[in-house]
């Protein structure tokens, strides 16, 4: 059984999909704080397995020793975390708590169990903060963070490092991802937030389905190209199976190191202009936007260098910005019924 936190998230829901899709048996852990049940219809439409569901809260230790004593967890993919880079700078309590406090309660079990169950971590390019040399590879060094979410993707990494150290056989693997878009083929999930979206293409397919009259573009003065951030967007159906893949490594002993990290992205940056002019292109609407202030935490610039991923991992990306624009549209439309 393959525990999958945050499993009806965005990134969980597609990689629960892909799990089951290779005939792995899934639990779903979700808090619901940012997902709604039916995403498990979604999921179960999608791949034709209804995979089981256990609404918990990681800080609740008691209910994650539950999890542990009622399931025989096999592997363990952790995607449950507050993700919002400017909700992070105004409540860092609350993402220390929640990001640290999920993470130390799953290795306590671990612990407690004596098993050295596979670990897949879902960390963050954020943990390289403002890069020194692009595109990012994995031996960049860890910069000062941006933001209380990009430091509990650090210190999350540390703690599991030490960990991995401390538990002889415990093997964990940390996939860096750059920037998750678009939605699934069989359009029964997609990226669908609750509340006002954080991140750049549902706030773009949001206004152009009516529900904002116009995107704003937080600052048009970088050092880039266009003066606008630029970043690495990567099909989440790729990311997804990214993390079947890594998982599949620990579980038949081919990892080189007990922690290993692997960056994953498509190797291109893109500025949030282009992903614009890609949703303009695929979806033959203007999109109406303005250029407002710098928002707080956000670096200049930052793409991956996908070498690692692709040689060691095994993995590449198959999927083009336009067409995780044209999917992430596609379910846009299905869930506003445009």
């Amino acid at each position: 059984m393959i525990l999958v936190t945050g499993g009806l998230g965005f990134i969980g829901s597609h990689t629960v999909v892909s799990l089951q899709e290779k005939g792995h048996e899934v639990l779903i852990v979700d808090d619901l704080s940012n997902a709604t049940i039916e995403v498990l219809d979604g999921i179960e439409a999608a791949s034709g397995t209804r995979p089981k569901l256990e609404v918990l809260n990681l800080q609740d230790s008691v209910g994650v020793a539950e999890i542990f004593q009622a399931y025989n967890i096999t592997g363990i993919i952790h995607f449950a975390a507050a993700k919002a880079v400017g909700e992070s700078v105004q409540k860092p309590i609350a993402y220390y708590q929640n990001n640290l406090g999920s993470l130390l309660n799953l290795l306590a079990e671990i612990e407690k169990s004596h098993k050295p169950i596979p670990f897949i971590f879902s960390s963050s390019c954020t943990v390289y903060g403002e890069a020194e040399t692009l595109p990012i590879t994995e031996r960049a060094p860890i910069q000062p963070a941006m933001s209380p979410y990009g430091n509990t993707k650090q210190v999350g990494e540390e703690i599991l490092a030490d960990t991995v150290n401390a538990l002889e056989g415990f093997r964990v693997i940390s996939l860096r991802y750059f920037n998750p878009i678009g939605a699934h083929a069989s359009n029964a999930i997609g990226e669908l937030p609750l509340g006002k979206p954080q991140n750049l293409v549902p706030f773009i397919t949001q206004t152009a389905a009516g529900l904002y009259p116009k995107l704003t573009v937080f600052g048009n003065d970088y050092p880039t190209a266009d003066g606008t951030n630029v970043r690495d967007y990567i099909h989440v159906v790729d990311l997804a199976e990214a993390h079947v893949v890594a998982l599949e490594r620990i579980t038949s002993n081919e990892t080189s190191e007990a922690y290993e990290v692997f960056n994953l992205g498509t190797g291109k940056g893109s500025s949030v202009l282009e992903v614009i002019q890609s949703f303009e292109r695929v979806s033959g609407l203007k999109l109406t936007y303005e250029i407002g202030d710098r928002r707080a935490g956000d670096v200049v610039a930052a793409y991956a260098d996908t070498k690692k991923a692709n040689e060691v991992l095994g993995w590449k990306t198959q999927r083009s910005l336009d067409e995780a624009i044209a999917s992430a549209w596609a379910w846009e439309k299905k869930v506003r019924g445009l």
